[in-house]
């Protein structure tokens, strides 16, 4: 497994580094760079979904600049934090730290991104959990077009308890997780369209 660093605010907002471990063994096996995917690795709950968004060059630009800046993140509901001046273009080996709001409670996802596809008609990336993330595994955002000019949102993700005691907490996660694909499907349609 993998070894990074993930920055997050410490009390008085000062960022504090963190050095943890991919808590899967399955890195890069949501396959963001095959327009199918056809297995998944035993032991694991595997999910895809894809939406269609629209039609036309200037969504596909737009999408696609979207979803490699955590777009489908932030748009649902997501904080993704960040050193001060940093951009949030996605880059392999990324560690992250993904903020779920819950009414009061904030959860704490620590993630690095371990795979991209960036080519003229697909783009996207994986990231994968790290310790201290309620659910173990990786998700996967992908923006494509066909040849028709429509372009789609992929969905993919491979998920399984985490280690600890976050595994007694499992299924509200699996609750939870079904409730942030619905907005993650819904969270690039309202971007500018071709009049």
């Amino acid at each position: 497994m993998g070894e990074g660093r993930v920055v997050a605010p410490d009390k008085v907002g000062h960022n504090r580094v963190m050095t943890t471990a991919l808590s899967y063994d399955a890195v890069g096996q949501t396959h963001v760079a095959d327009e199918r995917w056809t297995s998944a690795p035993e032991g694991y709950r595997r999910h895809e979904q894809t939406t269609r968004l629209g039609d036309g060059e200037q969504l596909w630009t737009e999408a696609s600049t979207a979803v490699m800046q955590w777009s489908v993140k932030t748009r649902s509901g997501f904080a993704v934090l960040s050193e001060p001046g940093e951009d949030l273009r996605v880059r392999q080996g990324q560690d992250r730290t993904l903020v779920a709001s819950l009414g009061l409670l904030k959860l704490w996802e620590p993630v690095t991104v371990v795979a991209i596809i960036d080519e003229p008609n697909r783009c996207g990336f994986a990231y994968g959990t790290r310790d201290g993330h309620p659910v173990s595994g990786e998700e996967a955002f992908i923006v494509h077009r066909t040849p028709d000019g429509a372009v789609w949102l992929t969905l993919r993700s491979l998920t399984r308890p985490a280690k600890g005691t976050w595994r007694f907490a499992f299924p509200a996660a699996l609750v939870a997780q079904r409730w942030y694909r619905f907005r993650y499907a819904r969270s690039l349609r309202t971007l500018p369209t071709p009049a």
